[in-house]
């Protein structure tokens, strides 16, 4: 008799279906999986039999074969335990095979029968609905996090007998409903607000630009002019995520284990702020297991490199694919997985190694020594970063001040409004913020008039612009006319934009 259980696995963070087959044979007594299983997956035999065993059932002296479909594709992590074992109960006439038709499920199994959490279950839950598959059995520690996907009937378990009592009818079960029904709900904590930062209206200006376009932000400027007090507020302005949005952040978190069973939903927009010590494969993912890395970890929300130039070259340089595109694929010998690489970066930097370029006698730097500084940032990379600012020092009347400046709250109005208004805009679009804008619908999107042309001709030619940078500072310009309500792009407009842009060549020092 063969038995056939659904389970799944995940391939970048997207789920797909596994077909877990129990058949129990006549021969020498053995217990073999098949179907590319890794080291874990291997090991689920001594778990699958101890939790049998410890359940009250005997695994008959039989050759047993487990294979997991489809068979090319690699299987990693114990989420199989639990299948595995309901396939032998039903192959041992424990439970019918009838009642587990049609019925996803996934969990690690301890050796005393209790089903443990597993990573992913999200996208592995998300992935079993889209192929049909309406009722899902999970850990019970998994429960609130599978539970977002409302189309599912989620059905926890803490134990393999309680799982054998309900597929035998025993035990009768109802829809799982959270406890909390209002964690859907965005919810923004305004622990760091705009309003502790005195001056720079000019750098805040600059990143209210960035935040309502999704716009990458370089900021370059002396210790001590704000830039990280600044970056790090940047989540406090951005509009709250929407559910099909925190859904997405939500199972990047969920494949790299980084959910607690206390926050099952991302809510809050992602910041990231990895150290300039990180590898390449931790910033864009990899590894022999593949993993999401801090740029995926940032989808939908900040990455934050300060001290830019510290990062080593090769690191920052594998940025410029998912900079453009939005997402990340990381090769292997027996697949491609991509992850999504959404993010908004910003970035800070000193104008040279003392930090005090430009500020007379404080600068103790030669130009060999400046220019080597500017040089561990190609030009390619700087090209795509939309927005560049310089960082004044703040001036004492400004720093003295005690009027509070404007809060995060009247900032993330504007930015949210202009966020709909692209949203209403690209609603047939793959995408949704004017810094991902396609180069199909870019002229159309950003038509000027004869005087702005004029302007962006005149920038084109002295600024010695690349094509990208040109189409940089259109996706800008139309941006600053969103925040300002207008539907064509001023000259005004696109003058603020060359702005952005002009404190290059080389970061103009």
């Amino acid at each position: 008799m063969v038995a056939k259980i659904k389970s799944g696995a995940v391939m970048g963070v997207d789920g797909y279906i596994v077909e877990v087959e129990a058949d129990l044979g006549q021969g020498l007594p053995s217990f073999d999986i098949v179907g590319l299983p890794d080291s874990a997956v291997k090991e689920s035999r001594e778990r699958v039999r101890a939790a049998i065993k410890n359940t009250g059932y005997s695994v008959p002296a039989k050759n047993i074969t487990i294979n997991l479909a489809p068979a090319d594709m690699r299987k990693e992590g114990p989420s199989f335990d639990l299948p595995i074992a309901i396939g032998i109960l039903a192959c041992m006439g424990v439970i019918p095979q009838t009642a587990a038709d049609n019925v996803f499920m996934a969990g690690e199994l301890s050796l005393d029968g209790g089903v443990r959490p597993v990573r992913g279950i999200l996208p592995l839950v998300y992935g079993a609905v889209q192929n049909g598959v309406r009722v899902c059995i999970v850990p019970a520690d998994n429960a609130d996090e599978a539970a977002l996907i409302t189309p599912a009937q989620i059905v926890p378990v803490e134990n393999l007998k309680q799982l054998v009592g309900i597929l035998k009818g025993e035990i009768k079960t109802k829809a799982y409903r959270p406890a909390q029904a209002d964690r859907l709900e965005a919810t923004q904590e305004e622990i760091l607000d705009f309003a502790d930062v005195r001056g720079q209206e000019s750098m805040r200006r600059a990143i209210e630009i960035g935040a309502a376009g999704m716009h990458n932000v370089l900021m370059v400027g002396p210790p001590g002019s704000g830039k990280t007090m600044i970056a790090k507020r940047i989540p406090s302005i951005l509009p709250a995520l929407s559910f099909q949005e925190s859904i997405d952040v939500t199972k990047v978190y969920s494949v790299s284990g980084l959910l607690s069973s206390a926050n099952s939903l991302i809510t809050v927009r992602p910041f990231r702020a990895p150290h300039h010590t990180i590898s390449y494969s931790a910033l864009t993912g990899g590894g022999r297991i593949p993993r999401p890395g801090e740029i995926s970890l940032a989808h939908n929300g900040v990455l934050f490199l300060d001290e830019l130039p510290e990062f080593h070259r090769n690191v920052l340089e594998v940025m410029r694919q998912p900079m453009e595109d939005g997402y990340v694929t990381i090769a292997r010998v027996n697949s491609t997985i991509t992850y999504p690489a959404g993010f908004m970066l910003v970035a800070s930097m000193n104008p040279c190694p003392c930090g005090y370029f430009g500020h007379g006698a404080r600068c103790t730097c030669t130009m060999g020594e400046v220019t080597r500084y500017h040089n561990k940032l190609s030009g390619p990379l700087l090209d795509r970063i939309d927005i560049q600012i310089k960082s004044p020092l703040l001036k004492y009347d400004d720093l003295g001040r005690h009027k509070r400046g404007e809060s995060s709250a009247a900032i993330r109005e504007r930015v949210t409004m202009a966020h709909e208004i692209q949203r209403e805009r690209y609603k047939n679009d793959a995408f949704n913020c004017n810094a991902r804008l396609s180069d199909a619908r870019l002229e159309e999107v950003c038509r000027l008039d004869t005087k702005g042309k004029a302007i962006i001709r005149h920038a084109y030619n002295d600024l010695q612009l690349s094509a990208r940078a040109y189409q940089k500072i259109l996706k800008v310009a139309r941006t600053i006319a969103d925040l300002a309500g207008s539907a064509n792009i001023a000259p005004e407009h696109l003058i603020e934009a060359v702005d952005y842009r002009s404190i290059n060549n080389r970061l103009g020092v």
